[in-house]
């Protein structure tokens, strides 16, 4: 972080834009419910396992989310808090939905990592983490779930730090847990947030102390729990490091937060936290320069495309996340990848699934953009300039199947759904070289049964799956006479992506060891740039 840049304009810099990462079932969901709760967004929570249509998470928008309690595509919200405007884009927490979520978090500027007060750090957050690493991301942590029986305050600290070597300071201290919980110590404002139980959706009270030593902590708190929470919070004030701003914009120290969403217990201290710590819309890395948030022409980026949002009218939706810039509805916006304007007539915003017309947008905040397959992950928007966001990964798929229409005569259909998916990014289609039918590759075996369950429902074609003789993907770069040589004499192994592109499929890494052998200018990759 260079600190000579310029102060960003007041709209753009009040924009804190943000990822939820956490493993399943950690209570990432519920989470988000209550920030749009506190935002003014949504009146009721909706828990998340509801019963019937009267409480449905109102994140979740596809069919079979709603019939299994699980985010699978990543949504975006845009709300008030204070005076900060936050931009949340929702994460599937599940595994088989990694890919998505790691170009979702190209998109964001920071990350709060949810962890269950009981099961501490847990796969899928490690490997979301280690995404977030790589770009520098900053991360705030909340611990849920401590209205459970929780482990040792410690412990969960210890733990953080040494599976994601990162500094943790504490910025609350939990009193008792399971149901003994009260609230916290709020460290960072020394006040005491003690925790409403009768009403779930209401904020308890909060009261200002002077220091733990106040007499006033024994009217609220027993006093074994006092005893224990005046040495814990001595303990962590002399062992964990002081809360450095600097050091967490950097990526290199988390706060903590513990509560309880469920019961919207220290929701509102991490919000105000995200405002105070998180960073201003960062610069994006772009070729062939940086594209930062205070310049005045607009660009933006894809990151993730939804087709079908709305069943009734076949649309897809392109997410773009506004790197620079102040954008007005109506303007023209150059496609980088075809070079041919586009006019933005209709932008949407999120207000979870509620969409409503952006009249305006500034650098940092995440537009939908309705459009019938021009824009593709990874297209670069601007106003003219010739520039190109890079990194956003597209992985190789490491479950491949073979598809087939159940009505053999709807094989035209079944392929121009297939390609809709390829370019939302929710599945790898290869067309083989030879013979009929196409292959399908995903990241996890969950994500088969949505595109089972979308084509079905979406396209009203029942499709089967079956195993494939192929176990792996890879893209095929080298000079263009030496592809195709090498494409003729592998054609059973050669199939083409929806881009085009040549991709050799390959049964066994004997396969793969063959060709860096016998083919020295072929190289072979398990990615490929979201770009041209």
């Amino acid at each position: 972080m260079l600190d000579n840049r310029p102060s960003l304009p007041p709209e753009i810099a009040r924009r804190r834009t943000f990822a939820i990462i956490s493993h399943p079932d950690a209570g990432k969901t519920t989470l988000t419910e209550k920030f749009l709760l506190y935002g003014g967004a949504i009146q009721m929570a909706g828990q998340v396992r509801a019963k019937g249509e009267a409480r449905r998470t109102r994140s979740d928008f596809m069919q079979m989310e709603k019939d299994r309690g699980i985010s699978v595509s990543a949504s975006a919200m845009s709300f008030d808090f204070g005076k900060f405007r936050f931009n949340l884009v929702d994460t599937p927490g599940h595994s088989d939905f990694s890919e998505d979520t790691y170009r979702t978090l190209t998109a964001v500027d920071a990350a709060v990592m949810v962890i269950d007060g009981a099961k501490g750090v847990e796969s899928q957050t490690q490997k979301l983490f280690e995404v977030c690493r790589l770009r520098d991301l900053p991360i705030l942590t909340f611990c849920n779930k401590m209205d459970r029986e929780a482990r040792d305050t410690f412990e969960i600290i210890d733990e953080i730090q040494e599976n994601l070597a990162i500094d943790v300071t504490p910025a609350s201290w939990p009193i008792g847990m399971g149901r003994d919980f009260l609230g916290c110590y709020d460290m960072l404002n020394d006040r005491l947030e003690l925790m409403d139980r009768a009403d779930r959706n209401k904020v308890a009270e909060s009261i200002s102390l002077e220091g733990l030593d106040d007499p006033r902590m024994a009217d609220h708190i027993p006093a074994a729990l006092l005893a224990q929470l005046r040495e814990e919070v001595e303990m962590a004030r002399e062992l964990l490091p002081t809360l450095d701003p600097q050091s967490v914009l950097e990526g290199h120290m988390t706060p903590i937060w513990f509560g309880s969403a469920i019961n919207s217990f220290g929701v509102k201290e991490l919000m105000q936290g995200i405002g105070t710590f998180g960073p201003e819309p960062q610069v994006q890395k772009a070729t062939p320069r940086e594209i930062a948030p205070e310049e005045t022409k607009v660009a933006g980026f894809v990151f993730k495309v939804q087709a079908n949002m709305d069943p009734k009218h076949r649309d897809r939706v392109a997410f773009v996340r506004l790197a620079s810039g102040h954008f007005e509805r109506g303007m023209k916006l150059t496609h980088v990848r075809t070079k041919k304007p586009m006019a933005i007539t209709n932008p949407v915003l999120f207000l979870a699934a509620d969409r409503e017309l952006a009249e305006e947008a500034w650098a940092g905040d995440i537009i939908g953009i309705p459009n019938h397959g021009q824009l593709r992950i990874g297209d670069t928007l601007t106003e003219g300039e010739m520039l190109k966001v890079s990194g956003i990964p597209s992985f190789a798929p490491e479950l491949l199947q073979t598809v087939r229409a159940g009505d053999p005569m709807k094989a035209k259909h079944l392929e121009k759904a297939l390609m809709q998916f390829a370019e939302e990014g929710a599945a790898k289609v290869f067309k083989p070289m030879i013979g009929s039918g196409f292959i399908v590759g995903v990241v996890g075996a969950l994500q088969f049964e949505v595109l089972g369950s979308r084509i079905e429902l979406e396209y009203g074609l029942p499709v089967r799956f079956d195993a494939s003789q192929f176990t792996s993907a890879r893209w095929v770069h080298g000079p263009k006479e030496a592809v195709e040589k090498f494409s003729q004499a592998n054609k059973q192994h050669i199939s083409y992506d929806h881009d085009g592109d040549v991709v050799y499929l390959t049964r066994l890494q004997w396969d793969i060891d063959r060709v860096e052998r016998d083919y020295p200018d072929i190289t072979l990759s398990a990615t490929k740039e979201m770009m041209v």
